[in-house]
């Protein structure tokens, strides 16, 4: 039955009234006494008092059950938002209707069990209230019902937007990785082309931890400014196989800083651009600062274009930049001139991101 089966009040009252209809029956049976007996524990022997008061319980709690049987079934009948103009006249006139006839029922009851006549001198004056208190506990339920169906709108929606932002990570994430993965194959066959087997035997293996890194980042979309640090040092190391003294990075970032938070692969993804379409030689080799200031990560290098210019995807800044702004308000700052081209990356806190709903790697 819906009256005794949680599930179902739970489906169409929004919540388990267990509780709310014992201490609501207990209460509105004082306010029933008070008003029809004038208080019978006022005013008359215990004994009296609790049977006119069981009297009142027995009223109470008949409206109160049968009246949210009637929401229940209504709610069932008529459950959409739209229907609400036909569902709340009907329940309004199903709340009259259902104590005018508990009161006519139990009076006949009453005065056949015990012989006497029940009918209250001002019953038809003392009736009115009754139906607005019932109606008043009823739009209690009502309250209740549509503030958690909101509240359970807002999470639902909330849940759907985070999905759809973790899908678009995870889509811009394994775009990440091919377009680093292309990127070093190159590197690995000039090394191949230039060097001897067992250089290029070495450089696989760091290559090995590299990749041992990124699987071992998972699905985190927020990591750790040292890790991402360490994986970008492992990176330049990979790279210096093939350049050697030629390719230089600076490091100026603290070590309280390296607590803060940023992208996985995006320092990686800078670094990887400015060897990709620049001149690294003897001649002129390319000297990259890496430096950490104002909550934010600066990737500099001096333009030194290649005289044969490689294809550009260029997925790698783009990747970065859709990234940052799924997961923060904080944008990723390009600036170029003929001479320096900088990268500004905001370093993160998990506070500061949307929806709350990024995987940390700690």
């Amino acid at each position: 039955m819906k009256l005794f089966n949680r599930a179902k009040r739970i489906k169409y009252l929004a919540f388990d009234d267990t509780w709310f209809v014992v201490f609501g029956t207990i209460l509105l049976s004082f306010v029933t006494d008070f008003m029809f007996s004038r208080n019978s524990f006022a005013r008359l022997p215990f004994f009296e008092a609790v049977i006119n008061w069981s009297v009142s319980l027995l009223f109470s709690t008949a409206n109160w059950l049968i009246i949210r049987s009637i929401l229940i079934g209504l709610r069932k009948r008529y459950p959409s938002l739209k229907e609400n103009k036909i569902r709340v006249p009907l329940f309004f006139v199903s709340i009259v209707l259902t104590i005018l006839l508990v009161d006519l029922m139990g009076n006949l009851a009453l005065g056949t069990i015990f012989g006497q006549n029940y009918n209250h001198p001002l019953r038809s004056k003392i009736i009115l209230p009754i139906i607005l208190i019932s109606t008043m506990t009823m739009a209690i339920y009502e309250a209740i019902y549509y503030y958690i169906r909101l509240r359970n709108a807002i999470r639902e929606e909330e849940q759907a937007k985070r999905a759809i932002v973790q899908a678009q990570l995870d889509a811009l994430r394994n775009q990440a990785q091919p377009h680093f993965f292309f990127n070093t194959l190159n590197t690995l066959r000039d090394i191949i082309d230039q060097n001897t087997k067992e250089e290029a035997k070495e450089f696989v293996d760091r290559l090995a931890d590299i990749y041992r890194f990124i699987l071992e980042s998972g699905n985190a979309n927020l990591i750790s400014l040292k890790d991402e640090l360490k994986f970008s040092k492992a990176y330049v190391h990979v790279q210096r196989e093939r350049f050697g003294e030629n390719l230089n990075v600076e490091w100026n970032v603290s070590e309280k800083t390296k607590e803060q938070f940023i992208i996985p692969m995006s320092l990686q993804l800078l670094l990887e651009n400015a060897v990709k379409h620049n001149i690294v030689s003897r001649a002129k080799p390319l000297n990259i600062k890496v430096e950490a200031k104002s909550g934010q990560l600066l990737v500099s290098n001096p333009i030194q274009p290649k005289t044969t210019k490689l294809p550009s995807t260029k997925l790698g800044l783009k990747n970065i930049q859709e990234r940052y702004a799924l997961i923060s308000d904080e944008k990723v700052d390009i600036h170029k001139t003929e001479e320096q081209f900088a990268v500004t990356l905001p370093l993160l806190h998990p506070d500061d991101l949307k929806h709350n709903n990024a995987h940390i790697n700690y």
